[in-house]
């Protein structure tokens, strides 16, 4: 006897309906094909319950959408800068602004920053913080002299044009720089530099009024080393006369051998807040001698200088609080402000039987401390 049921078509699809109707139903069922329409590849990929055993790849659209999503969503406010820290941000940006710049980046901006050239000379303002000569590694200028000169005559192929610097400028330095097109013109002005025929004028912002307000500082200058826990050299007075014993007098001393005659002219041309405008003029030409006279000399150290405002130790320039509150900052960023040193006036004897003067205009940073100190420009002052 045959032990199977014969089961016809209506009863296997009854019994089917049966399962079917003890099953969730699941629209996106990939195994029953009645249940769901075929999916797409694009739709298996960006099903989360279809399981392809790959990582689901994330389409070029896809991309672009969720970037448009996440720029609409409002962006989280930043609190405000306080005033210190943008005048902080600002010293820093100042500082650094052509330090570390390609080379032609640099020519082009002595490029626009030529004060005056005839056949002979040519005077540039030069920037802060950017070296003259190749001592340091960094960009300077002596390096980019070849093309600035190019620029200045038409970039053209063959040109034998040049520019040599003739008179020095430090690095912190910012102001009229002078510039030689040829070895001859260089040789000359040297040698009217040396017979103080070349008359250059700096103005300085310093800490404290000078006392009396004008006169000639003649004081020798000399390199010493500066013991201690960080050992350094800077430059020092080497004075020719001492106090006598008695307190009433002096006396002359022994010229060291190794010491530097130093002079400079100096001038008060405002004061205000402890502080003050000072026109300086040297006659001789000494490592830091403007920085040592002032700071040694007439106990006004220059606003800025970090060196010299400390003997013993390096450390950023100690400043009054009514200074620091007057220039918007804390004693401990007071590391950020520049050298307020500005090459001024330059003026010369031409090769035409004219005088060659050049006046540099003030930086923005010069500017801007004048103002927040309440110094006044000599031009302003006559006509106020």
């Amino acid at each position: 006897m045959n032990r199977y049921r014969r089961i016809s078509c209506s009863d296997w699809k009854s019994g089917l309906n049966v399962v079917l109707s003890r099953v969730k139903p699941w629209t996106n069922c990939c195994r029953c094909p009645e249940a769901a329409p075929p999916l797409s590849r694009s739709q298996a990929t960006a099903t989360p319950g279809f399981d392809t055993g790959e990582k689901p790849r994330l389409r070029a659209v896809d991309l672009a959408r969720k970037v448009q999503q996440e720029l609409r969503k409002p962006q989280a406010s930043e609190p405000p800068l306080s005033g210190q820290q943008k005048r902080v941000m600002e010293l820093k940006r100042f500082s650094l602004q052509l330090q570390h710049v390609h080379p032609n980046v640099l020519a082009k901006h002595l490029h626009r920053a030529v004060l005056y050239q005839d056949k002979d000379v040519v005077v540039i303002n030069k920037p802060y913080g950017v070296p003259v000569r190749d001592d340091c590694g960094a960009t300077s200028i002596s390096s980019v002299l070849h093309v600035l000169s190019k620029m200045m005559d038409g970039m053209k192929v063959k040109s034998d044009s040049q520019l040599l610097p003739c008179l020095r400028l430090e690095k912190e330095t910012t102001g009229a720089l002078l510039l030689a097109r040829s070895e001859e013109v260089f040789e000359h002005i040297l040698n009217l530099h040396r017979n103080n025929q070349v008359q250059r004028k700096y103005w300085v912002i310093t800490v404290g009024v000078p006392v009396p307000s004008e006169g000639v500082i003649d004081i020798p200058i000399i390199e010493r080393e500066v013991t201690g826990s960080r050992p350094h050299y800077k430059m020092a007075l080497s004075p020719l006369f001492k106090m006598n014993d008695a307190g009433d007098g002096v006396t002359k001393v022994r010229a060291h051998r190794q010491a530097h005659s130093a002079v400079t002219k100096y001038r008060v041309l405002d004061s205000s807040s402890g502080c003050s405008l000072v026109e300086l003029q040297p006659f001789t030409e000494v490592k830091h001698q403007m920085r040592v006279h002032m700071a040694l000399a007439l106990t006004c150290p220059i606003l800025g200088d970090h060196k010299y405002s400390h003997w013993s130790k390096l450390a950023p320039q100690k400043l009054p609080d009514h200074v620091l509150g007057k220039l918007g900052l804390e004693q401990s960023k007071s590391r950020y402000l520049p050298l307020h040193v500005l090459a001024r006036q330059l003026t010369l004897p031409g090769t035409n039987g004219a005088d060659v003067n050049v006046s540099c205009p003030l930086p923005k940073y010069f500017t801007q401390t004048l103002n927040r100190l309440h110094l006044t420009l000599p031009d302003k002052k006559d006509h106020t």
